[in-house]
């Protein structure tokens, strides 16, 4: 992402949010939407986990 879409992005994000937002929604905004462009770029990528893998890694029951 350049970086003047980067801004654009930020500054909706922030649009969105209610009038009384702190830095802590500000933040963790941020990050999520950072965590899911990371997601999905790995998921492009074809760096996943098949969801059976990680059943048996962790041992639980579907």
């Amino acid at each position: 992402m350049s970086t003047a879409n980067l801004k654009q992005v930020a500054h909706q994000l922030i649009e969105k949010l209610p009038d009384d937002a702190t830095w802590d929604d500000v933040v963790y905004e941020m990050v999520t939407r950072r965590e899911i462009e990371k997601g999905l770029a790995d998921s492009d990528a074809n760096r996943t986990t098949p969801v059976e893998d990680v059943i048996k890694e962790f041992g639980v029951d579907a």
